[in-house]
């Protein structure tokens, strides 16, 4: 009785909880919000104090005065601090039903494939913890899979990698269930991170995690262009310690992306080289689809189609295939409910 009740009161979500962002569908409204995975946090002598999360928090980063950190309570697609990733599910959560007290919504949680027993505990009590009456996982894969408009429930092979924040999931899926995938730690995240360390290595130039998203989307690219832009970068000098500002070209971007790039198309190949020849020739015909937000790196298509021999499409809207996806299931549980994980 008390359960129905909670119900009457709440709309089911289904949430995309990323390394880089957080993604909020709501049933019947599709995406409510789209905020950094970030918590901004005053630290005192006996007490962690909540100053600010998501699109807020974020600006903070790198600007914060002392006493206050910007924390990212997710790394490598998992939680790596508990509280704050609790606090900030209670966030989103709050936020999307305006702060409604009586409020006990279903939740299907999107988690990485190779997630571990102990990281699903975590994902499940943080959700409880801020509020949720049911959680369901489902793992990132299926979910954007689902999202871009693969046929999941068929008996024919769908090859789809979602580039993320922290981890690139590549999945081989046939009758709604995975028949063969891989997750790499590596995504926008060691993306910016090979930009930061790239500029430290070739001009003695210290810059920002910020700074280094910025060139990634400005000017990241997989395979040459022809164009070779180039972008004005300041930063702190690591040898006088005073601001300095280099210029910064398309040719260089594209030699610090180079490593990473070469991890998450190897990935591919290895999936394609395991998964059984019938469903290969399903790949054959339908090609590889990208989604996540890494799938944005420009000509990044053009590269896995290069090195792979296969057409490559990208998602209609990489950046939401997940959370799109499991909107789709949270909108058809009873359906789709074994494509969710125990």
């Amino acid at each position: 009785m008390l359960d129905s009740l909670l119900g009457i009161f709440s709309s089911d979500l289904a949430i995309d909880l990323g390394t880089a962002n957080t993604l909020v569908y709501v049933k019947g409204k599709g995406i409510v919000a789209n905020e950094p995975s970030v918590v901004a946090v005053q630290n005192g002598r006996d007490f962690r104090k909540i100053v600010a999360v998501g699109s807020e928090a974020k600006h903070m980063c790198g600007r914060t005065p002392m006493g206050i950190t910007a924390v990212r309570p997710l790394k490598d697609g998992v939680i790596a601090d508990f509280e704050m990733t609790e606090e900030m599910l209670r966030f989103f959560i709050e936020k999307v039903h305006n702060r409604r007290a009586l409020v006990r919504p279903r939740v299907i949680i999107c988690v990485p494939f190779g997630i571990t027993e102990v990281e699903k505990r975590a994902v499940r009590e943080s959700a409880e913890s801020a509020g949720a009456r049911e959680v369901y996982l489902v793992v990132e894969p299926m979910a954007a899979a689902i999202g871009a408009g693969l046929p999941i429930t068929e008996a024919c092979g769908s090859m789809i990698v979602d580039i993320g924040g922290g981890t690139t999931e590549v999945a081989v899926i046939s009758l709604k269930g995975i028949v063969h995938s891989q997750s790499v730690r590596i995504g926008g995240d060691k993306m910016d991170e090979a930009i930061v360390n790239y500029v430290k290595r070739s001009y003695n130039l210290a810059i920002g995690e910020r700074t280094a998203e910025q060139l990634k989307i400005s000017l990241g690219t997989a395979l040459p262009t022809g164009e070779n832009h180039t972008v004005e970068v300041t930063g702190r000098d690591l040898v006088g310690g005073l601001p300095k500002t280099v210029e910064i070209s398309e040719e260089e971007i594209r030699e610090a992306l180079s490593e990473p790039v070469k991890q998450i198309v190897e990935v591919v190949r290895q999936v394609l080289e395991r998964t059984p020849a019938e469903l290969a020739s399903d790949i054959v015909d339908r090609g590889i689809t990208l989604a996540g937000g890494g799938a944005l790196l420009r000509n990044l298509d053009k590269m896995v189609q290069k090195m792979t021999g296969l057409p490559v499409v990208l998602a209609e809207d990489p950046l939401t295939a997940v959370v799109v996806g499991s909107g789709k299931i949270l909108d058809n549980l009873d359906e789709l409910k074994d494509v969710t994980i125990r």
